[in-house]
């Protein structure tokens, strides 16, 4: 798992001679390059952000860039490959573990509930807190190409399923419900996402989960 956003900001490399291993440097360079990606597309957006807008604001040479990436679209890659194991990260460290369902445990079916409400919130506030990574995953993949899509897609598959888990549903009913709600957000978050609005983000929070509750209780979202 790469680190997080503000922890790859800050980290610079040491002027002059160092002890910091190879593999070390070229981590550091890597993090920083996805990072200033992330940085510089949130401003310019995918087509008009060159190699050297990155490295600029990178402050890496373009030798070490191509040392790692053979593309402007293989560091966008590797950007969005970050962007979703942060956002993955986050949600994982709101919602904690998922308990097993019990029939002997009357407060199985509202505990689920809750933990998906917990994850939905945890998701605004990833994308509401990384606004830069948020629009590359959201925004610029499109731009990116079909590649780039493709693994949007698929993270949002990733998504879904973990979100039919919180809800205790194996029911191919539930998934689909999970991955209509997961695009359904999708929708709803990038219009602020492209605007770089955290609160208009956060405020979609109420009345997200409201309308999840409303399908757990007419029985949407559990299994048969």
């Amino acid at each position: 798992m790469p680190e997080t956003m503000p922890e790859t900001q800050s980290r610079r490399l040491p002027r002059g001679r160092h002890a910091l291993a190879r593999e070390e440097v070229r981590r550091i360079q890597r993090a920083r390059l996805c990072a200033a990606m992330a940085d510089v597309m949130a401003e310019k957006g995918y087509v008009d952000t060159s190699v050297a807008d990155v490295l600029q604001r990178a402050t890496v040479s373009r030798q070490s860039f191509y040392e790692l990436f053979d593309s402007k679209l293989d560091c966008f890659n590797a950007a969005f490959d970050c962007a979703g194991e942060l956002l993955l990260e986050r949600l994982a460290a709101d919602v904690g573990d998922v308990p097993s369902p019990s029939p002997s445990a009357p407060g199985a079916a509202p505990d689920r509930l809750e933990l998906c409400e917990r994850a939905m919130n945890a998701y605004l506030r990833a994308l509401a807190g990384e606004l830069a990574y948020a629009r590359l995953f959201l925004v610029e993949v499109y731009a990116a190409g079909p590649e780039a899509i493709d693994r949007r897609a698929r993270t949002q598959e990733i998504i879904a399923g973990a979100l039919a888990d919180l809800l205790g549903g194996a029911d191919e009913s539930v998934l689909l419900a999970c991955r209509v709600i997961v695009a359904g957000m999708s929708a709803m978050v990038t219009p602020p996402v492209a605007e770089q609005d955290a609160d208009a983000l956060l405020a979609l929070g109420p009345p997200l989960i409201e309308h999840v509750r409303g399908l757990w209780s007419a029985g949407v979202l559990t299994a048969a």
